[in-house]
């Protein structure tokens, strides 16, 4: 086993930066370089995006959450949009992508662990209606409650969609999913988003569901 991944399988969840690696070990940044090749070749971490690692999931003394990842490798950022929705249980379809909104500009990252796609949504609180999660497994990620992550579904995709059917529909959303969020709910969100078409989706829903 490489010095490296015998360090991080003993002290850490098995993810870790080149500053970890700069903290735990001495000598030049050359020499810890080369323990990081040396680590990648061996197939004992792998490479997330540049500067950040994990073990590979021989090493892992749990499984590393592919959602906690997602806030490590680009942001401030949450679980949004397709990946939310299924999370909750809103939609059937499998999510091939971990699908996410941030403050920072859209990226794609191609990873061993799959692909993460971030997009930029402007709005007042970025964790406005986000939920903190705990996996068995300890790992930690954020997620957007169902009517967030619909909210922001509509501004990435630019959808003019004026009411909740048009959301069932088109997302095989079942309605008592979407009658089930509070007014209170739809009101903070749209308040929170600065996009005129996301503020018209809301104010259907929330007409919806006082039909």
């Amino acid at each position: 086993m490489n010095r490296l991944t015998e360090l991080f399988f003993c002290e850490s969840d098995g993810v870790f930066t080149s500053a970890d690696v700069a903290l735990r070990l001495n000598g030049s940044d050359f020499a810890r370089n080369g323990l990081i090749k040396r680590a990648m070749a061996g197939r004992e971490i792998l490479n997330i995006r540049r500067g950040l690692y994990c073990l590979a999931p021989r090493y892992q003394k749990k499984p590393v959450g592919v959602f906690s990842l997602a806030q490590r490798i680009y942001g401030p950022s949450y679980i949004s949009m397709e990946t939310a929705l299924s999370y909750h249980g809103w939609i059937p379809e499998a999510v091939h992508a971990c699908t996410c909104s941030s403050y920072g500009n859209s990226k794609e990252f191609k990873t061993p662990l799959g692909i993460y796609s971030y997009k930029r949504v402007p709005q007042r609180t970025l964790y406005s209606n986000v939920e903190r999660c705990v996996w068995d497994n300890a790992n930690v990620f954020f997620v957007a409650s169902p009517a967030k992550a619909l909210a922001d579904y509509v501004y990435t995709h630019r959808l003019n969609w004026t009411d909740i059917d048009q959301a069932a529909g088109d997302l095989r959303i079942e309605s008592e999913n979407l009658a089930s969020v509070t007014q209170l709910e739809l009101s903070q969100l749209k308040d929170n988003y600065r996009s005129s078409r996301v503020k018209r989706f809301l104010t259907g829903w929330m007409k919806g569901i006082n039909v």
